[in-house]
């Protein structure tokens, strides 16, 4: 299953992992999904949606 947001398509973050003998290897972040109920044109959809969207209200949580 892809690691990315419903919503604003927000997906991991690659990167290095740097150790004290600064060898690189490398590493992935990824985002803070929720998998959540929300309201799509009227009708209950099962998304997956990061933090970042629930907290600014870009979707609306079904109860």
């Amino acid at each position: 299953m892809a690691q990315r947001c419903d919503v604003c398509g927000k997906g991991p973050a690659v990167g290095s992992k740097v150790s004290h003998a600064n060898r690189h290897t490398k590493r992935r972040w990824l985002p803070n999904l929720i998998s959540m109920r929300a309201l799509v044109q009227g009708r209950t959809q099962r998304m997956r949606v990061c933090t970042r969207c629930m907290k600014a209200g870009k979707v609306q949580k079904v109860v």
